[in-house]
């Protein structure tokens, strides 16, 4: 009977711990990606541009897709290419760019159909854990892009690189 008590306990207690686990996790959800695009669309402004910007979720699943006013219709496609090359990749696609220009081998990096090498994606962290990628596109250039992408996500309390523990 005290086994049977004991192995029930265990098994109460790692299923409380579990469920505690896994209702502390972050997920990018429609309004975290709401607020994404609205914290990106104000640090555009600071600059006097417009700006589109996607959200993934760590699958590359696009959550948010918004076309910035007075925009490039490419922009919002590459805003949205950008973020997944992002969350694919687990880097900036400013640094991701920069790495693949100066190394052969990763230049061929550019011939994959959803990847663009280009600033402004960045992947989204919380702690050790990958929960999404955000992308922007047309504020004048890939470093105004990646600074408002970067900026964006530290500003929702969130980091632009996985950190341990």
């Amino acid at each position: 009977m005290k086994r049977i008590l004991s192995t029930a306990l265990l098994v109460i207690s790692f299923i409380t711990f579990a469920q505690t686990e896994f209702n502390n996790k972050i997920v990018l959800d429609r309004q975290k990606a709401l607020s994404l695009a609205e914290q990106a669309n104000q640090k555009a402004r600071e600059i006097n541009k417009e700006v589109s910007v996607a959200v993934v979720n760590p699958s590359g699943v696009t959550l948010l897709l918004l076309k910035g006013n007075n925009v490039g219709p490419h922009n919002t496609e590459a805003s949205r290419r950008k973020a997944y090359t992002a969350v694919s990749t687990k880097n900036s696609t400013l640094e991701l760019m920069r790495k693949a220009a100066k190394s052969q081998d990763a230049q061929n990096l550019n011939t994959l159909p959803e990847l663009l090498l280009l600033g402004g994606g960045s992947p989204i962290w919380n702690g050790e854990e990958l929960i999404g990628a955000i992308g922007v596109s047309g504020a004048g250039g890939g470093e105004n892009d990646q600074r408002i992408a970067e900026e964006t996500i530290k500003n929702l309390g969130f980091s632009i690189e996985k950190q341990s523990k």
